[in-house]
């Protein structure tokens, strides 16, 4: 089984990439542009196959899924975050979150699906800010926001095809991306959590496979949260 994985050289997407690994997937997994994070995830996963391609620019993602026959799970992983106030953001910061974010999982999926025909699973992750919206992070809550809606009407539209689309949701990650927060913002963060901690890039992982291999599961948004949202 062949499983593509974008954003995947670290947190949640390298998690993913070793936990489809060990279910027996050849795993094929892009990242952007950072060398060093990919030498790393190649000394740790030497059977994953991680190829340069930046998910926000089609052609890149259009040859590499072209190289496929055949395509049974895609995770869509690849983000960028982006901490500014709404007067502050600029056009290109604003270009940038929703082409990765937004943009990225629309032309990804456009082209795996063809190589998905017949059936198949698709996985997006999308945000917590993605359902309630994060002060701060307007132009990123938006492109999450957009993921979950992508996901909901691409499920309905692949259905005939018997292929899955599904979220999942994590709240506070303990990832590079939560890494801004000092150690008294992320306590406080963690205070309003009930399970009272930040989650792991493994527990977000083992949600998508599980959202991968059920075949009766489609459309739905599965929250990886630790309480915060119910």
């Amino acid at each position: 089984m062949n499983a593509v994985v974008t954003g995947g050289t670290r947190g949640i997407g390298l998690a993913v990439c070793k936990l489809l690994y060990e279910e027996g997937y050849a795993v094929t997994a892009t990242y952007s542009g950072d060398e060093e994070a990919a030498k790393a995830a190649r000394e740790l996963l030497p059977a994953v196959h991680f190829v340069r391609a930046d998910a926000a620019k089609e052609e890149e993602m259009q040859a590499l899924l072209s190289r496929f026959s055949r395509i049974d799970a895609l995770v869509c992983n690849a983000g960028v975050d982006l901490f500014s106030l709404v007067q502050d953001t600029s056009a290109a910061d604003f270009a940038r979150v929703m082409d990765v974010n937004a943009g990225g999982v629309f032309f990804t999926c456009k082209h795996a699906v063809k190589k998905m025909l017949g059936g198949g699973a698709i996985v997006m992750v999308s945000s917590v800010w993605g359902e309630e919206g994060g002060s701060c992070e307007s132009a990123y809550s938006m492109s999450k926001g957009a993921v979950l809606a992508f996901s909901k009407a691409l499920a309905k539209e692949l259905a005939p095809s018997n292929i899955t689309v599904n979220c999942v949701s994590p709240g506070a990650i303990d990832t590079a991306m939560n890494a801004r927060l000092s150690p008294e913002e992320k306590r406080a963060l963690e205070e309003e959590i009930p399970l009272g901690r930040m989650g792991t890039a493994e527990e977000v992982a083992s949600a998508v496979l599980f959202l991968l291999k059920n075949r009766y599961i489609t459309g739905q948004t599965l929250g990886v949260n630790g309480g915060w949202r119910m």
